[in-house]
């Protein structure tokens, strides 16, 4: 029997956090243990692929490594498309924000030229992972039509969607607070920073 919600398939925290973006913020969402019960997330990877299909056509679907990417996968078995992922490179973390950047494997970038694509996260919270993705996915030389996460935190991922005329659908949002760290309240109060980046 599938969870509830989505959030009750993973640890919901409340603290002090930095994210791979490298914003700061007070909820942390733990979207890796979505992938410990395949059978218990299928449900929402079915319901995400569906309402996906409604919007404009695409012939891939890709997400970034690590979750992203598994729940793609699942998207694209159900939606009976191809799936590309794109991997992660992180350098040393600092207060830069979007440092970390995403990359197709070169096996996988001819065949994206000239191809519509959906992306697909878990939970798209200030869009590092997408946004990377979707970069890469125009120096490739692809054409992104949507966006797709199980999760939307705050306003991030509608701005991003309406700025490049992107379809966008997510199965539940959440409000959220972000802030760059020179305006970070709880770095102010001296809030001990977790750092989520990695």
């Amino acid at each position: 029997m599938p969870a509830k919600s989505l959030v009750d398939l993973m640890a919901r925290r409340s603290g002090h956090f930095r994210f791979e973006s490298g914003h700061h913020g007070d909820r942390w969402l733990e979207p890796d243990l979505l992938l410990q019960r395949p059978t218990a997330l299928r449900p929402f990877a079915i319901a995400l692929a569906q309402r996906l299909q409604r919007g404009p056509p695409f012939e891939v679907v890709c997400g970034p490594l690590t979750g992203g990417a598994f729940l793609a996968q699942m998207v694209a078995e159900q939606c009976d498309v191809n799936f590309a992922f794109a991997e992660r490179f992180a350098p040393p973390p600092s207060d830069a924000l979007y440092q970390v950047r995403y990359r197709i494997p070169d096996a996988l970038r001819d065949g994206l030229r000239g191809a519509t694509v959906a992306i697909v996260n878990d939970v798209t919270n200030a869009g590092s992972a997408v946004r990377g993705t979707y970069e890469d996915l125009v120096a490739c030389g692809a054409r992104p039509v949507a966006i797709g996460t199980l999760i939307a935190l705050g306003h991030w991922s509608t701005s991003f969607a309406a700025q490049n005329d992107l379809a966008l659908e997510a199965l539940e949002r959440l409000g959220n607070n972000l802030w760059t760290p020179i305006d970070c309240p709880l770095c102010a109060a001296g809030e001990p920073l977790q750092d989520r980046s990695r």
